[in-house]
């Protein structure tokens, strides 16, 4: 079975807890604009991460806040950083890398917190059940152009979830896609 589905390309950004937000900024989380997934938000935040080898600035906050800090990075970015974190699916921060994030009132420096996303696809409940697909599921993503090439994804079903395809810039480059691309799945 085969089936389309748009893509969003994620540059990096990071995911704050409330505790962590309020030592690095003095005002409230306000957002930017609405992402696709349902709920989720760009900050007009920014911050800079940093290790001892380099630093990447205005990254963005995305919200709403959430339980656990995140930074979400590029292949690319980590040789920016002199880092190497594991590929991982978002929350999955055990024995990830170290990064120091800076913001507008305070630094911190945050253990087992940064990773590169996996390539995954969001939807809901209701339409993985029409697609018999189950989280965490691994499909292959079809991309025709000039930079044809097939692309192995995890599913990632939410009750927020936005059928979307998330790709990092890393990937999205090296296959040629840009926002709002199609690209088909192939189950």
């Amino acid at each position: 079975m085969e089936r389309k589905v748009m893509v969003g390309v994620s540059n990096r950004h990071v995911h704050l807890t409330e505790e962590i937000y309020k030592r690095l900024f003095s005002m409230p989380l306000t957002k930017k604009n609405d992402l696709h997934q349902i709920g989720e938000f760009a900050g007009n935040q920014v911050v800079t991460i940093a290790t001892e080898k380099g630093r990447i600035s205005n990254v963005r906050v995305v919200g709403p806040l959430r339980e656990y800090n995140q930074v979400e990075i590029s292949r690319s970015d980590a040789y920016t950083l002199g880092i190497n974190p594991p590929v991982r699916r978002s929350g999955n921060l055990k024995n990830s890398e170290s990064i120091t994030i800076i913001g507008e009132k305070d630094s911190v420096t945050l253990e087992n917190a940064c990773i590169v996303a996996d390539r995954h696809v969001h939807m809901n409940g209701t339409l993985a059940k029409e697609l018999g697909v189950v989280d965490n599921q691994m499909v292959q993503i079809k991309v025709l152009g000039d930079k044809s090439c097939i692309l192995d994804a995890s599913i990632k079903i939410s009750d927020n979830g936005y059928y979307e395809l998330h790709l990092d810039l890393d990937d999205a480059n090296a296959a040629g896609l840009k926002n709002g691309d199609e690209v088909t799945i192939l189950f």
